[in-house]
């Protein structure tokens, strides 16, 4: 019987696999993995101070290198934390493993103190869920879960009790190996003959990308010249198809542009590729739609598909480009050029930053964070209108990066993320866009930024609002209510915290401000007032929105609010 548990056996063959980290907070039923870890060089316990933390940190290190990640929590309450993160980083299609310590396997099922089973809770948020109940069945276990992260992009939960990881393992070394590379799949040539077919015989085409297009931009230029077709992307897609694209014309939807919701709108044939794109408002009804996706149960799940195929957007897109003819007509594309430049124009007039006037247009925060960070920086932004104004302002270029709870929807992401994305990438500046809503869920991960040394910049929205919870109630007829924050000076708190505090509180102090924190040895926060009544439209107003926005100024004047929507109007109307 070897000497060695099971749970230095599992480090092991962690290491083995290339893990570099475990994201997680320590706790009794995880002593025997972390004590495994302690006096080892080539894998490292990152201690964070909230287990939700930790699965956002490993979700965005697997983002950034398509490696598999790990974090941990310890029995109960310990790793039921990991849940949001894990649903996170599972909806965003990225490898991690989590471990899920349990209680002693004898009481198991007895009520026991921080009973819970998480073999049941974490199935809807993995690919793989099970207990070890014996020493015998880790290595297996672990290897299964290991290569279902990995072959199907997302989580793989291993329930280890404390007792069974300070069992002795049942082999003395790891014997596992894990096959990461990505196949590619392309249609047949039949599906190919078809789609070529349908695009060569439509007049306007839009091309809707999203995150599938990733390693496919040279194809997906190719095939949008010869198609004449100005390209859309969804949010997730954003860095991999914005840059070098001289057929961009923004995104659509609750985020993005009036030039991107026209060019869909006014397309007789529509080409989805790699894209999930989940508000069905806002795709045409009238078009052809032919869908390209490497996982066949999202074709026709959000509209109706006319064709579609499996495939990954790479390979597909260039068995696809010799059958197109290349066309002439370039009038749909240049009405939608026309247009993109147009609201890309009103967006930059929005980023305003005029001497003395106060609280600061969030415009022209993020315009000029764009114009000063790094062209390789990872920008992490919360969700709401931090994730707004990443869309509209933050371009990217093929070296940065752009990390966001973009499926999940959760608040609280950006700090973790960044965590996540500064271990993994010391040499890299990394940049939050935090609500104050966001940073203050998770604030005391700041200790952690001290702790561990990271250098991150934290830069906060400041509106002492749920800025686009607000929004949404007003647009739906609603006063708004309990949006209001009660905060503190975020600059103190982070100064008592070990980092570097600023605040900016006119236009004119944004760049130099901005400008010291990023030269900053150091973690720095950077809070940043903004402006509460700034509104922030869609690309496309429904007729419930605009009724929903009159019922709400009604019930504001009758509540005694008026000074509020001047001030609204002021903000919106009269820059």
């Amino acid at each position: 019987m070897s000497k060695k548990t099971v749970a230095e056996l599992l480090v092991d063959s962690l290491a083995l696999a290339g893990v570099k980290r475990v994201y997680g907070v320590a706790g009794d039923s995880l002593n025997g993995i972390t004590d495994s870890i302690r006096h080892r060089g080539d894998i490292r316990w990152v201690p964070v101070r909230h287990e939700e933390t930790a699965a956002f940190a490993a979700g965005a290190e697997a983002h950034l290198t398509g490696h598999p990640v790990v974090c941990a929590g310890s029995c109960g309450p310990g790793n039921l934390h990991l849940i949001n993160g894990l649903y996170d980083a599972h909806r965003s299609r990225v490898p991690v493993l989590a471990i899920a310590a349990q209680i002693p396997s004898r009481e198991i099922g007895s009520g026991y103190f921080q009973e819970t089973h998480p073999e049941r809770l974490f199935r809807d948020c993995s690919h793989y869920c099970e207990l070890v109940s014996h020493p015998e069945q880790m290595p297996r276990l672990l290897h299964i879960a290991m290569q279902t992260a990995l072959s199907r992009r997302g989580v793989s939960v291993i329930v280890l009790p404390g007792d069974i990881a300070l069992q002795p393992a049942p082999v003395s070394e790891p014997h596992l190996s894990f096959a990461q590379a990505t196949p590619t799949v392309s249609p047949s040539d039949d599906q190919l003959d078809r789609l070529a077919e349908a695009l060569n015989g439509a007049r306007r085409v839009t091309i809707l990308g999203g995150a599938g297009c990733a390693g496919a931009h040279d194809q997906l230029m190719e095939v949008a010249s010869k198609l004449q077709a100005p390209i859309v992307h969804a949010m997730r897609g954003k860095e991999f198809i914005e840059y070098d694209n001289p057929f961009d014309v923004g995104m659509t939807g609750l985020l993005g542009f009036a030039s991107g919701y026209q060019a869909m709108m006014d397309c007789e044939t529509l080409l989805m590729l790699g894209t999930d794109f989940p508000y069905q408002q806002f795709y045409p009804s009238h078009a052809t739609v032919v869908q390209i996706d490497l996982r066949g149960e999202q074709i026709g799940r959000r509209t109706r598909v006319d064709l579609g195929v499996i495939g990954d957007v790479r390979t597909t897109l260039a068995a696809l480009s010799p059958r197109l003819k290349q066309k002439s007509d370039d009038r749909h594309l240049n009405k939608s050029l026309h247009r993109y430049g147009m609201a890309r124009k009103e967006l930059d007039d929005l980023a305003s930053g005029e001497p003395g006037r106060k609280p600061i247009h969030p415009q022209y925060l993020a315009k000029v964070l764009d114009e000063i960070a790094a062209d390789d920086a990872i920008f992490c932004c919360d969700v709401g209108t931090p994730t707004i104004w990443a869309a509209r302002y933050l371009r990217m270029n093929g070296k940065r990066r752009l990390l966001g709870s973009f499926t999940h929807g959760s608040m609280a992401n950006a700090l973790p993320q960044a965590i996540g994305a500064q271990l993994s990438h010391p040499g890299r500046q990394v940049i939050t866009l935090s609500g104050d809503g966001g940073l203050a869920m998770l604030l005391g991960d700041l200790l952690s930024l001290r702790q561990l040394r990271l250098p991150i910049k934290l830069v906060v929205f400041k509106n002492d609002s749920l800025g686009f919870v607000e929004l949404e109630m007003r647009a739906a007829g609603f006063l708004d209510h309990a949006t209001t924050l009660h905060n503190p000076n975020f600059a103190r708190i982070a100064e008592a915290a070990g980092l570097l505090g600023l605040t900016a509180e006119t236009p004119e102090q944004v760049r130099p401000m901005l400008a010291d924190a990023l030269q900053h040895d150091g973690p720095v926060l950077v809070e940043v007032l903004v402006n509460r009544q700034e509104l922030v439209l869609p690309s496309s107003i429904k007729m419930d929105q605009m009724i929903g926005f009159g019922l709400f100024m009604i019930k504001a004047v009758l509540n005694g609010r008026g000074d509020e929507l001047i001030d609204l109007a002021r903000t919106n109307l009269f820059r």
